[in-house]
């Protein structure tokens, strides 16, 4: 299990704690829906790590093996790949491999801002990473709120420090200690550190200048652990108190769908490529800055001026208890996702890729319920008809799992009767489609 997944437990922990702050402090920073839809987005990323980590992990792993310097010059000494805590050295400290451990994790925050830096200014890599920025709100759940598509693009950028020989063990190390970091950086309830943390390190109060839709904010702050980076490269910006942070993307997505909300950028960029007619302009939309168009489409995007005080969110009202039915959905959904990642290693492939789709397809439908879209009826009615038929074939055929398909049962019958009895509330047009 990776250091990200091992972690899931401490993350809804630490959401938890963070719900308990805004409750007690008075603060309004989570939406269910809101919430819901950067947790799915999260699940999605997670499931599709199952089957990309060939790609993602996988051409580092062969390009070490292959391509690095040692594998050319073997006069150079391979990367202590190690415990730095030892008993048989003195003070009980390996420090070559406590140096390969410090050395690879600034490295790997390097890296990891030019990675960032570029989702932002190049439009291709933007589409990737949209998905992260899509929220209107600013809270742990939104550190959860992650791209499935992007990675595919992403591991290019750590392809350095396979060249240079870091272990990829080493490697995914740090790379997943570096994410855990970030986590926590996703939140309101802690205001400015002191100044010598918040000088070095990247602070809650960095991160939320780089989640700012405010022209002063935006581009700024790209830093994973270390914002020396940002100071180093000219993209810093400190928070300002007399500017609040509005928090969101120019383009609005309008939906808390986490399929449409991967391919958001994506199919306006396909659309934009069909009706440009030069060939550098296609190769520009793709690989131009965000916003960049020609002439021919209208010429640039220049992003609204925006405030706290007249941004509008989405948020579409939605009956108490399709609330509570969506919010129920989504729970079993979550955790079906995540009992996928724990046994994903010992299901076929077949297997984990239909499990997987049976979990999207639930996140979809609880996003059509907290946008009372016309089309979540017959697709949840499906949905749920095909649970209570494959309960009914565990319980008729006496499987070790008939207790499970009693559950699925009951279930889908309690869960339809809901859906229907409010079927009148479905009367809203998605807003976004899932392609």
């Amino acid at each position: 299990m990776s250091i990200i997944q091992a972690s899931i437990p401490l993350y809804f922990l630490l959401i938890a704690a963070e719900l308990f702050w805004s409750h007690r402090t008075g603060h309004r920073i989570y939406r269910l829906n809101d919430a819901v839809a950067d947790i799915s987005c999260g699940v999605l990323s997670q499931m599709a790590g199952i089957f990309d980590k060939a790609i993602t992990l996988g051409v580092y792993v062969w390009v070490v093996g292959h391509a690095s310097m040692q594998q050319w010059l073997p006069a150079i000494p391979a990367w202590p790949d190690r415990s730095p805590w030892s008993d048989a050295a003195p003070l009980g400290i390996d420090w070559a491999a406590l140096a390969s451990w410090v050395v690879t994790f600034v490295l790997v925050d390097c890296c990891y801002y030019w990675s960032h830096r570029m989702g932002h200014e190049v439009n291709l890599l933007w589409a990737g990473h949209v998905v992260h920025h899509q929220s209107e709100e600013y809270n742990l759940s939104v550190a959860l709120r992650q791209a499935t598509i992007g990675k595919l693009f992403t591991w290019m950028f750590y392809l350095p420090l396979a060249l240079i020989g870091v272990p990829w063990r080493l490697f995914e190390a740090c790379y997943g200690v570096n994410l855990v970091y970030q986590f926590v950086l996703h939140t309101r309830a802690v205001g400015k550190l002191a100044r010598p943390v918040e000088a070095v390190m990247n602070t809650p109060s960095h991160h939320r200048v780089h989640h700012g839709v405010n022209a002063k904010y935006q581009d700024r702050n790209y830093a994973g652990v270390f914002i020396v980076f940002d100071k180093l490269f000219g993209t810093y910006q400190v928070e300002d108190d007399a500017e609040p942070v509005v928090y969101g993307v120019t383009k609005p997505l309008n939906t808390w769908n986490p399929v449409a909300a991967n391919l958001q950028v994506f199919r306006h960029l396909w659309e934009d490529w069909q009706r440009v007619t030069r060939w550098s302009d296609k190769l520009r939309l793709l690989f131009g800055r965000p916003g960049w168009r020609p002439p021919e489409l209208g010429g640039p995007i220049l992003p609204p001026v925006v405030s706290v005080e007249t941004y509008e969110k989405f948020d579409p009202p939605v009956p108490r208890v399709l609330a509570g039915y969506g919010m129920l959905q989504f729970v079993l959904a979550t955790l079906a996702g995540v009992q996928l990642l724990r046994t994903a290693k010992t299901l076929p492939t077949s297997d984990a890729a239909a499990a997987a789709f049976l979990v999207v397809v639930a996140l979809v439908g609880v996003a059509g319920v907290f946008e009372r879209a016309k089309w979540t009826r017959p697709m949840e009615t499906a949905r749920l008809v095909s649970l209570g038929l494959m309960g009914g074939v565990l319980v008729a055929t006496e499987s070790t799992y008939a207790a499970w398909g009693v559950g699925a049962l009951v279930l889908s019958v309690v869960s339809l009767a809901i859906l229907w009895h409010y079927r009148a509330s479905f009367t809203e047009v998605a807003l976004a489609p899932v392609m």
